[in-house]
């Protein structure tokens, strides 16, 4: 991945589609198939260490999934879903985390001019010195991401790492999976990959397979793959 600025495209509180008129620059992308990942845990353990997140007490609700839902100080959420399947059971993982909308709710949704933003590349980040912590950013994701810190009164949610992006590093989750079901690399090239899996395992027999890029947000940044991802999706949010 090449050195990425940090050019804004768009920031919140600003007229509602205005583009900074830069040159286009790729968009970036986070991969997932979840076909392939073992529940491992080790992109959380990376987001916390990479970010300095710090420690928050885990919960036991009767699967092996470390929190209920995301947290403030917990940006990356492997959710665990135990599911009959053909008269067995079988376990279906999602990476729960920001979703970088092309069209961003969060960002319509907040009122204080700056607070989110997103760059050139696509990333959306809260802006901590701006933010008002009002959680109208909240109330506008559509994936229920942001969270309101109690210490900082400030939101707070996944930044796909855009320190590590902007110098040419691929995010700190992507660097931890031992299984490669998470990749990094332009939009383009990773809708492009997921579509090879996608066939695939068609071609394997899971004809539901398919990849979620919702256009009702424009697309995200995130092209998550699953198998029947309307079942697989929905039952793990």
């Amino acid at each position: 991945m090449s050195t990425q600025n940090l050019e804004i495209r768009r920031s919140s509180a600003s007229v509602w589609g205005s583009l900074s008129g830069m040159r286009k620059t790729p968009t970036v992308s986070k991969y997932i198939d979840t076909s392939t990942c073992i529940g491992c845990k080790a992109c959380e353990a990376a987001c916390q260490e990479w970010n300095d997140l710090g420690t928050v007490a885990t919960q036991q609700t009767g699967t092996y999934q470390t929190l209920p839902t995301l947290h403030a100080q917990y940006w990356n959420l492997i959710r665990f879903s135990e599911r009959d399947v053909d008269g067995g059971i079988a376990w279906l993982m999602r990476k729960d985390q920001c979703m970088h909308c092309e069209e961003p709710g969060c960002l319509a949704a907040c009122p204080a001019p700056g607070a989110i933003v997103q760059y050139a590349n696509g990333i959306v980040d809260v802006n901590p010195d701006q933010c008002i912590g009002c959680g109208y950013c909240e109330t506008g994701c559509p994936f229920d991401v942001p969270r309101f810190h109690a210490k900082t009164g400030k939101m707070a949610k996944c930044t796909l790492c855009v320190d590590r992006v902007s110098v040419g590093l691929e995010p700190a989750c992507i660097k931890a999976c031992p299984t490669g079901c998470l990749q990094f690399g332009t939009k383009d090239d990773m809708v492009a990959l997921g579509n090879l899996r996608v066939d695939q395992l068609k071609a394997n027999g899971f004809k539901e397979a398919l990849i979620y890029n919702p256009q009702g947000v424009g697309g995200t940044g995130v092209a998550l793959f699953a198998i029947g991802v309307s079942q697989h999706y929905d039952s793990v949010k």
